[in-house]
């Protein structure tokens, strides 16, 4: 089984050759890799990779195609792009981009930490909200370089799924 996905804006075709119980094996842009990948609970997995461990933590978005994927490393938009979605990648036009200029979480939970304020200079990569939901903390990254322009939540507040937190211009 082959799928074209798109994690952020980098686009892979990823391939699964084999599963036996909790060993995977995949094909990633041509590179094999072995991996040993549990389910720990709804959502969450956990993945050995070599000496390297991870927790992934998978939540569907808006549609079956769309899920917000987040990780010790950071937090990533991943779709699988079928033919449908392919076809209206090939339709969109020049447009100038907004992405990266909000930044929310796509699930319900509770800001744990903002490190950043307004007029900030941020990297791309850099941490400008921390928030807890489902027993686990995600770090959520600046898409790009930017100023903190608004901080829409305070520590402590409780948010909605895709509620704007911080907005980078």
């Amino acid at each position: 089984m082959s799928l074209e996905i798109r994690l952020n804006e980098r686009h892979s075709e990823v391939e699964l050759l084999s599963r036996d119980q909790n060993k995977v094996s995949i094909r990633l842009d041509g590179q094999t890799y072995e991996v040993d990948m549990l389910r720990v609970e709804e959502g969450v997995y956990s993945i050995l990779m070599g000496d390297r461990s991870f927790m992934v933590e998978l939540l569907e978005g808006e549609s079956p195609r769309l899920f917000s994927a987040s990780t010790d490393y950071g937090s990533y938009d991943l779709e699988i792009i079928d033919e449908e979605t392919r076809y209206m990648l090939s339709r969109k036009d020049d447009e100038p981009e907004d992405a990266g200029n909000q930044v929310s979480s796509p699930m319900p939970g509770k800001v744990v930490k903002i490190p950043v304020k307004v007029g900030d200079k941020v990297e791309t990569g850099e941490t400008v909200i921390i928030v807890s939901a489902m027993k686990m903390e995600s770090e959520y990254k600046a898409a790009r370089v930017g100023l903190i322009k608004e901080i829409h939540v305070a520590e402590g507040d409780t948010i909605e799924g895709h509620q704007p937190l911080i907005t980078i211009e």
